[in-house]
């Protein structure tokens, strides 16, 4: 490296002119010097950095690759021509970045999906919903819980459910809520009372099978939904289309299944 006087750096770049002029970091600059990677040809008599023009080049070249993703110690492997072929690295890096290009892409579709689900909750059309749900599916039900729920825990949980649920999964939704509410059905024809051991563990199986398709659902929550069976008309009609009654047993059983676990069915609250 040759000295210049102080007065005498025409032809050399200080270290800060060439972090303004290629947009790297004085850090980097000095980091790369120090590592033998981009190391200045002068330096002023007081030690300062001078980059010439030749050095600068080098600079240049640097950094394309390093925006093309290559690692520094490829970068130098790369300038010195110690061995490497060029365009065989070169198109390795042009691989990896096809594959980068291709996760952004799907990242970008998810994002898209799960802006969507908080937004309209529901990732089906109109047929699909039709199809799934039933006739009696109103497809406004989504856009009217969306305005009631939608700044609640709960909804975000369901939101982030539906933005990876297929129409297939959907389905195997709605066949294991229906499964259950045959059971329910049939435990009710059968006698069973609200607090017996069956009801109970019927009462557990409509917690589990909420939780898993909707949102985590607390035994207080649960109260608070078959509530919302009984008095609710979509809701009651829902569960009396089942089986007349359903929606009154299945709100009873769900507060005597509380009562067995401690909680109050009349203080409990939506947590």
């Amino acid at each position: 490296m040759s000295e210049v006087a102080d007065g005498a750096d025409a032809d050399g770049l200080t270290v800060g002119e060439v972090s303004a002029r290629l947009g790297v970091t004085v850090r980097a600059l000095h980091h790369w010097d120090d590592i033998g990677l981009a190391r200045p040809s002068l330096r002023t008599s007081a030690g300062y950095r001078l980059y010439t023009a030749g050095d600068v080049e080098r600079l240049h070249r640097i950094v394309i690759y390093r925006e093309l993703g290559l690692g520094l110690d490829k970068i130098q492997a790369v300038l010195e021509g110690s061995g490497t072929d060029v365009p065989a690295a070169l198109r390795a890096q042009q691989s990896q970045v096809a594959e980068r290009i291709d996760r952004l892409r799907q990242l970008s579709v998810g994002l898209e999906r799960m802006i969507d689900a908080h937004e309209r909750g529901l990732l089906l059309t109109a047929e699909q919903q039709a199809e799934i749900f039933g006739p009696e599916w109103n497809p406004e039900w989504p856009a009217q819980a969306r305005e009631r729920y939608g700044d609640t825990t709960q909804w975000k949980q369901y939101a982030e459910r539906s933005a990876s649920r297929s129409p297939e999964e959907w389905q195997a939704v709605v066949d294991t809520v229906a499964e259950l509410d045959r059971a329910m059905a049939d435990a009710m024809d059968a006698g069973v009372e609200p607090g017996s051991p069956e009801a109970n563990r019927l009462v557990e199986r409509h917690r589990e099978v909420f939780s898993s398709s909707y949102f985590p659902l607390t035994r207080q929550m649960q109260v608070c939904l078959g509530r919302m069976y009984e008095s609710d008309p979509a809701f009651a009609a829902h569960y009396d289309g089942v089986r007349a009654g359903l929606a009154s047993w299945l709100r009873r059983s769900i507060d005597a299944g509380a009562r067995a676990h401690g909680v109050d069915p009349d203080t409990a609250t939506w947590e």
